[in-house]
């Protein structure tokens, strides 16, 4: 089959059957297949009838079909973005070519992935340095479900268990009320907070899932909207990704030229991104695979890469680190990540922690080896069981459940609670069967539970502490140490300035009930004390504390 520029002269001649796709035409017709892009952008795509009947037969095609060369050097984008387009069409697979270098340059456009895509050994070049659109994925994993309208529904509250509807199937209902704000950030990056949003499925019979609640109370609700949940598995397998930084300045003009997920019931599996070309400058970047408004989303047996860290001026007018991703999860429900590591060393300070999460809920890590876990404004039960977190260790905010087994953390803190969103957990945290390294094995500080809450910002919700924290077979090795060191502490000192019992908070803090702590071994032979602050955790019932 051969690829050749479209003529005027083969435009009068085929019968002509055309299939939009946004800026897209797919054309049937007895000529050759073909591809190119017109004066207004559209990409018109001929396929010919036997080429058609060929494809259909065999059940998949190659980038190769649509004009691909795969050398590295000519831009393969438009066959690329072609290949998906026509197999979405017409439901077929697609494989990409064995050991072809597929080089994407520039422009602003995305190819939609809806059937299953084998990668396999090919190996793809995105070119950052010089784009047209920055936000524009490379990849779309998109629906072709449409989102339906619910009727009726003119609040919610938090942990309600049913709606009165009766539906078609599941679905990912996002319901936002723009009059309250939540989430009014303090620190370097401070702002005015982001309307109150909440996430859950709803099955069928109106049931909401228990595993995905309703977190707050919404007397008004300004908008919703229900997503469907797709039953059918797409595939997403092998492929080698290799991001050539960009050169920009160093400022928040995130990039995201990646692989978005927009699609529920995903599967990623042995894929591997790496970056190259990092210099003294660059704009951060939102993630490489970045999942949004989805559910039931696997990511397995991949290899990802921190991203530089630079710094810029923040909102406050200081200097300020940016955050930059390789994996980002927004309002989404049921992401794991399993066997997942990266190309970096994960204890390496001059990359930025690899994961970051928004209003999401269940998350997991099982057997990952990552430098961090991290849930920015906020998450519902997370999960991190076998698996190693690097230098950044696990921050989060949240409620629910925050389960850490058999797991090691390299961090300065066991678990952070993130003090620029009020260091706050509703419910409880599990610790166990796991190893505390503190700063990988040179500890300066050793903290099981740190954060930071003066009491005196209104976060635009109360802030808690966890109710309940168990802390079973621990091992800290913390036996190489520097001079100042005097042993690990169950609590940071979450506020300095509390230092008696006549201290204020216009906003108070609801401090832990419980800590229960079994078996937990310190390597350098120093005792478990309590806080720097014993003023602020006095009334914590602590079992198991050794004298």
């Amino acid at each position: 089959m051969k690829i050749h520029f479209l003529s005027l002269f083969f435009l009068l001649l085929v019968s002509l059957k055309v299939y939009p796709q946004s800026e897209i035409e797919i054309i049937y017709s007895q000529g050759q297949t073909t591809i190119q892009e017109a004066e207004n952008g559209i990409l018109k795509i001929l396929v010919s009838d036997s080429d058609l009947a060929k494809f259909k037969k065999q059940g998949f095609i190659s980038y190769s079909d649509f004009g691909a060369i795969g050398d590295g050097k000519a831009d393969d984008q438009n066959s690329i973005v072609a290949t998906h387009a026509f197999a979405n069409e017409n439901g077929l697979s697609i494989k990409a070519n064995e050991g072809a270098n597929y080089y994407i340059g520039g422009n602003d456009r995305k190819a939609i992935i809806q059937t299953d895509t084998d990668f396999g050994k090919a190996s793809f070049i995105i070119d950052d340095r010089n784009v047209k659109n920055r936000t524009t994925p490379i990849f779309e994993v998109k629906t072709s479900l449409d989102p339906i309208k619910l009727e009726g529904v003119t609040s919610l509250k938090k942990g309600q268990k049913k709606l009165d509807l009766d539906l078609d199937q599941a679905y990912l209902v996002t319901g936002t009320d723009t009059t309250i704000r939540r989430y009014i950030r303090f620190g370097l990056n401070q702002n005015n907070g982001y309307p109150q949003t909440d996430n859950f499925r709803i099955e069928k019979s109106g049931k909401i899932d228990p595993k995905s609640p309703i977190i707050w109370d919404f007397e008004q609700i300004t908008e919703i909207t229900a997503l469907p949940i797709d039953e059918k598995t797409v595939k997403i397998t092998g492929g080698h990704f290799t991001t050539i930084a960009n050169q920009e300045e160093s400022k928040y003009n995130y990039y995201s030229r990646n692989l978005l997920i927009r699609r529920s019931n995903v599967i990623v599996d042995g894929i591997k991104h790496s970056v190259t070309g990092e210099g003294e400058h660059g704009a951060p970047y939102g993630g490489f695979i970045t999942i949004q408004d989805c559910a039931d989303v696997k990511v397995m047996n991949s290899i990802f890469t921190g991203h530089k860290t630079y710094s810029t001026i923040g909102r406050a007018g200081k200097p300020v680190s940016m955050g930059s991703y390789d994996l980002s999860v927004n309002r989404a429900l049921n992401v794991s990540f399993i066997n997942c590591s990266q190309t970096n060393d994960i204890n390496d300070r001059t990359y930025w922690g690899i994961f970051g999460s928004n209003y999401s809920k269940n998350l997991l890590y099982d057997n990952c080896k990552l430098s961090r876990f991290d849930a920015h404004m906020g998450v519902a039960n997370a999960t991190i069981r076998n698996s190693e977190l690097g230098h950044m260790g696990i921050n989060a905010i949240g409620t629910g459940t925050l389960l850490v087994e058999n797991s090691t953390i390299n961090s300065g803190r066991l678990i952070n609670l993130r003090s620029d969103y009020g260091s706050t957990w509703e419910g409880e945290f599990i610790i166990k069967d796991c190893v505390f390294n503190p700063n990988a094995g040179n500890a300066r500080q050793a903290d099981l539970i740190s954060g930071y809450n003066s009491g005196q910002h209104d976060f635009g919700y109360v802030c808690y502490m966890p109710e309940t924290i168990k802390i079973i077979n621990l091992s800290i090795e913390d036996s190489n140490h520097s001079e100042e060191y005097d042993g690990p502490i169950l609590f940071a000192n979450f506020n300095p300035e509390r230092k008696d019992s006549f201290y204020q908070e216009e906003f108070p803090y609801v401090i832990t009930k419980k800590v229960i702590l079994k078996n937990i071994k310190i390597a350098s032979g120093n005792a478990l004390k309590i806080s720097k602050n014993p003023v602020m955790f006095q009334k914590v019932e602590i079992e198991g504390l050794k004298k």
